[in-house]
């Protein structure tokens, strides 16, 4: 069974569909990457994944029930982070935190609030008043309520905007470890196209409120063929130049000596190949592979 299970999900804002009937389920203990570019339907999707805005059509479940039925339930067992989220300013950290714990009814909340501060490298900020706190303090602070019920299932939203890339690495190994740990489920959007590589089992792209991908990262990036060959040569490149004109290669050279070729990545074999051939000593390749990045900005631009 499914931690959370969207059908035909549809919300549409005075004549505008914002999300044209998504299907996708998140099993237990696997991340699934929420993508598409601005405007695609991931935020209002979000927000009706949390009740704060209704569907016009179509069911979401989390745990096997249905979330209208049961929402009291439901969010007992979930939880949401995002680096855009604004707690209460005039309070202290251990404070906001406290309100959010008593919610939950967690027990000992003290004990649970300074866990989940030292983890996040911010137990040194506990009597500091929110509004006081940087961008990313504010966000390491949201991801440590996320966590304060022991979710089975977050929903994160742009979680590592505003970290610097320390805590950012540590904040994905954190989330790498739930899963591994306590098989934890999430539902992860981000622009960061390498922390979705990293950390994703499965990718949804949304476009225009649709669906227009759904795979893993890896088989997302065998649809873009194209590849660059970045070859540095010790000399007689004017050789190599020419060989490339010969047989209709499209290529650049960025600095002396240094080539980079425009091919479908299957051709790359060949090419290496016959360059070795043309009399020019080769001192460094480089292969560049498609990435998700690719195929957001294909997905993106069509």
């Amino acid at each position: 069974m499914p931690v959370l299970e969207v059908k035909n999900l549809r919300k549409k804002y005075r004549g505008t569909v914002a999300v044209d009937g998504i299907s996708f389920s998140v099993e237990k203990g696997k991340i699934v990457g929420l993508l598409g570019p601005n405007g695609a339907g991931k935020t209002t999707t979000i927000q009706m994944l949390l009740g704060i805005t209704l569907a016009n059509g179509g069911s979401i479940s989390y745990f096997g029930k249905d979330f209208r039925a049961h929402r009291l339930e439901c969010l007992q067992r979930i939880n949401f982070a995002s680096a855009f989220n604004t707690l209460l300013g005039r309070i202290t950290v251990r404070e906001n935190l406290r309100v959010f714990a008593e919610l939950y009814q967690i027990p000992n909340p003290n004990k649970k609030i300074d866990e989940l501060l030292e983890r996040f490298e911010m137990n040194g900020f506990a009597s500091s008043l929110y509004w006081g706190l940087s961008s990313g303090q504010r966000t390491r602070v949201n991801l440590v309520k996320s966590l304060l019920n022991d979710p089975e299932i977050i929903l994160m939203d742009e979680p590592t905007a505003s970290l610097d890339p320390d805590i950012a690495d540590k904040t994905l190994s954190y989330i790498e470890e739930l899963q591994s740990e306590r098989a934890i489920s999430i539902l992860y959007t981000s622009h960061n196209m390498a922390e979705i590589t990293r950390i994703c089992d499965t990718v949804v792209f949304l476009d225009r409120g649709r669906i227009v991908a759904h795979d893993t990262p890896q088989n997302l990036t065998r649809r873009v063929s194209a590849a660059t060959l970045r070859l540095v040569f010790l000399s007689d490149i004017e050789k190599v130049h020419a060989h490339l004109r010969e047989t209709g290669q499209t290529f650049d050279v960025p600095h002396p000596n240094v080539v980079e070729i425009h091919s479908e990545e299957n051709l790359i074999p060949n090419l290496l190949f016959a360059i070795s051939h043309v009399g020019a000593t080769i001192v460094d390749i480089e292969i560049r592979k498609p990435t998700l990045e690719d195929v957001f900005l294909q997905i993106a631009r069509n």
